[in-house]
C-alpha cells in the first residue's frame, strides 16, 4: 500500500511539470524570460520588444503565469510582468523553475534585443526627466504629498551614524540628490562626496543646498551610474533615497551600486513599499508604484550584495517605507 502511495505520488510530481516544460517549450517564451531576468515590462513594452501584437504577447504571458514561470505586477491601470520573487528550494516545481531560468540566463542577449531594451528605458527616463523639468519648483510638495523627508531621511541618518562607529566611509554617492536635503548629512560623515543626478534643474537646486550649507567635500555631477563606471569612480558607500521609483530599470541600480562600492561597501536605499495609488505617477512623476522587499532582495543577490537590517515605516496616508541595507563582501573583487 506504502508504495502505492508513493507512486501515485510522483505521477502527481510528473504531472505538475508538464506544464511548465510545456509553457517553457517555446523559443520566444524563452526569449521573454531572458529579457525578465531583472527587468519588469508592461504587455505593450514585451509587444514592442518582440514586434507582435498585444493579443498575442498576452496569450504567452497567460500560459507562462498559468505555469509559474512568471507573476503579473499591477502599476495603477497597466499589468507588468516579472520573474517569481520567490521560489522554495524544497518543492520540485520551483526547482524546474529555477533550473529553466538559470539555463536560458547562460545565453546572452542578442544586441537587437538589448537596443531595444535600451530603447525602452530611455522612453521611461524621458518621462522621468520631462516631470522633473517641469516641477522642479515644486519638487519638494509634491514629494511631501507621499512622504515627508525626514520621515524616511532620519531613520537611514541613524543608520549610518550606528555604522560609521565601525566603519569609516572615505567616499559616498548620493544617486538622485534631489534638491540635496541629505547631503549635509552624508558630508558630515565622509570626506568626500559625490552626488549624482541625470536633472541640470534638481542639480541646481542642490548646488544652492551645498553653497548656504557650506559643504565644501561635495561634488555634484549630472549624469547617471554609466558616468561614474567608466571614469573608474569608487565608493565606500551609496544612497539612494526614495529614487528607485523613478528610474527606468531600478534593479540596474543595485549592480551599478555593486560595481562602484569597494569591498566592503555599503548600499543603502529607502523607498516606498508596493502600493496602489496610482495618483503618485502623475502627481509625483513615479514610474513604479513601490516595491515589495523580495524584489530588492532578490536585485541584491544578483549583484552580489547581501542584505543587512531592514525597517518599515508606516505613514498615515496608507504608503509604508522600506529603509534597507546591502554590504558588498569583503572578498569580492
Amino acid at each position: 500500500m506504502t508504495s502505492m502511495n508513493a507512486h501515485a505520488a510522483d505521477l502527481s510530481s510528473v504531472d505538475a511539470l508538464a506544464p511548465i516544460y510545456k509553457a517553457s517549450g517555446d523559443p520566444l517564451r524563452l526569449e521573454i524570460l531572458r529579457v525578465l531576468r531583472r527587468d519588469t515590462f508592461g504587455v505593450l513594452e514585451l509587444s514592442q520588444l518582440f514586434d507582435m501584437r498585444q493579443s498575442g504577447m498576452s496569450h504567452h504571458l497567460k500560459v507562462m503565469h498559468k505555469a509559474g514561470l512568471l507573476e503579473p505586477q499591477r502599476e495603477g491601470n497597466a499589468i507588468f510582468y516579472r520573474r517569481p520573487l520567490s521560489l522554495d528550494s524544497d518543492k520540485l516545481t520551483d526547482q524546474t523553475i529555477r533550473q529553466v531560468f538559470e539555463a536560458v540566463d547562460r545565453v546572452p542577449l542578442p544586441a537587437h534585443l538589448k537596443q531595444k531594451i535600451e530603447a525602452i528605458r530611455n522612453q521611461r527616463a524621458d518621462q522621468s526627466q520631462a516631470f522633473f523639468s517641469r516641477h522642479a519648483e515644486q519638487f519638494r510638495e509634491q514629494q511631501e504629498l507621499i512622504a515627508a523627508f525626514d520621515l524616511y531621511a532620519e531613520p537611514v541618518a541613524d543608520l549610518l551614524r550606528k555604522r560609521s562607529d565601525k566603519h569609516h566611509w572615505r567616499t559616498a554617492l548620493e544617486i538622485g540628490p534631489g534638491e540635496g536635503a541629505f547631503l549635509p548629512t552624508l558630508a558630515g560623515l565622509c570626506d568626500h562626496v559625490v552626488a549624482l543626478d541625470n536633472s541640470r534643474d534638481m542639480l541646481a537646486k542642490a548646488t544652492r543646498t551645498c553653497i548656504d550649507e557650506r559643504l565644501n567635500n561635495v561634488d555634484l555631477t549630472q549624469g547617471v551610474t554609466d558616468n561614474l563606471l567608466a571614469r573608474g569612480d569608487a565608493f565606500d558607500l551609496v544612497v539612494a533615497n526614495m529614487v528607485l521609483h523613478h528610474v527606468p530599470s531600478p534593479a540596474d541600480i543595485f549592480l551599478d551600486a555593486a560595481a562602484l562600492m569597494n569591498n566592503g561597501g555599503c548600499l543603502v536605499v529607502s523607498d516606498l513599499c508596493s502600493h496602489d495609488q496610482d495618483w503618485a505617477k502623475e502627481n509625483c512623476g513615479d514610474l513604479w508604484l513601490g516595491f515589495e522587499p523580495e524584489e530588492l532582495t532578490a536585485w541584491a543577490a544578483d549583484a552580489g550584495l547581501v542584505a543587512g537590517e531592514q525597517l518599515f515605516i508606516g505613514l498615515r496616508n496608507g504608503f509604508q517605507i522600506q529603509v534597507r541595507e546591502f554590504w558588498k563582501s569583503s572578498g569580492q573583487g
